[in-house]
């Protein structure tokens, strides 16, 4: 089930489980050749990650291997009044 989360001005942030989040060192450099990652498919496993949600009136993080062998249906939009 997913973990609640305090409300707060912080923003909620997700990323893919196993990953360390990217390092911010102020310093700026070249850009480094990008890893090349497989794109998910239709019918395939899903690399597992964690993002925040809304969960029963509440704000929370879920993590997809919560829901290893169920059907698992992900909704994405962009925030209201962004540009897209």
């Amino acid at each position: 089930m997913p973990k609640e989360q305090k409300v707060g001005c912080a923003r909620p942030t997700g990323g893919v489980v196993g990953e360390a989040p990217p390092a911010d060192s102020g310093e700026k450099t070249a850009p480094a050749k990008q890893e090349v990652k497989p794109m998910v498919q239709v019918g395939k496993k899903a690399p597992d990650f964690t993002a925040p949600c809304y969960y029963q009136g509440k704000f929370a993080s879920v993590q997809l291997s919560e829901y290893l062998g169920k059907w698992v249906v992900l909704c994405f939009y962009p925030g209201d009044f962004t540009f897209v």
